[in-house]
């Protein structure tokens, strides 16, 4: 049966990539907890997200674990604190490894389930060496080999912007999806039904997805706790 595990973190291009793939696949999503300052946030909106898909060919959110404190420690991601601001350099989010252990605790789920196929929402404009197309192919035969379980790692976004992949969905409820990583900012605050998650507006993550909709000419209706780029 042609089945695939995507990585769906609650934010835009992943959330795009599980509509999409869901017309011609059957689709498992996977939503990976770090321990990560706005995973609470994240996993909400996932859900609220996924809620609206109605698709027989999603299946219910699968929820794995990776705990990073052993090895982030008091890294900005965990604490919240001095989280990359919206000026900040496009690469100051990284988080070390990350796409390797997401892929691997999602390699040991497929191989237990069966399913041979792992796709990401990454994009043109991602720089980390964890999320070139080598990196995926390398890896996926790795942890294949290792597991005696055939992996393909895709990646079909790879080479698109998010103002083009905004642009091409703009039909999607993606005022529900999550990209911010200010969340200790915005503190937790009831979310009226329907309307999506608060972005702090005032993060590098806020001024990346506010951009691409300004360059896609698609209207934001993301609701931001600040103007982009104001604070």
């Amino acid at each position: 049966m042609d089945r695939i595990a995507v990585l769906t973190s609650g934010g835009l291009d992943s959330a795009v990539l599980v509509a999409d793939l869901s017309r011609s696949t059957d689709v498992f999503p996977i939503y990976v907890e770090f321990g990560l300052a706005w995973e609470a946030a994240e996993k909400k909106a996932l859900q609220s997200y996924l809620e609206t898909l109605d698709h027989e060919r999603v299946a219910p959110l699968t929820t794995l674990a990776v705990p990073a404190d052993r090895f982030y420690g008091s890294h900005w991601s965990l604490t919240g604190e001095d989280v990359p601001d919206y000026d900040a350099s496009h690469d100051a989010d990284y988080l070390p490894g990350r796409n390797v252990l997401l892929l691997g605790v999602t390699a040991v789920w497929c191989a237990l389930h069966d399913v041979h196929r792992i796709g990401l929402g990454t994009l043109a404009q991602n720089p980390y060496p964890d999320a070139k197309p080598e990196f995926f192919a390398d890896y996926g035969r790795l942890l294949g080999g290792a597991l005696g379980h055939d992996i393909e790692v895709l990646a079909p976004y790879r080479g698109m912007e998010k103002s083009a992949l905004i642009r091409a969905h703009a039909d999607l409820p993606l005022r529900l999806t999550l990209t911010c990583i200010g969340q200790k900012a915005v503190g937790d605050l009831d979310e009226p039904d329907g309307v999506g998650p608060l972005h702090c507006g005032a993060c590098l993550k806020c001024h990346e997805r506010h951009g691409a909709f300004v360059e896609a000419g698609v209207p934001d209706r993301t609701r931001y706790a600040v103007a982009p780029g104001t604070d």
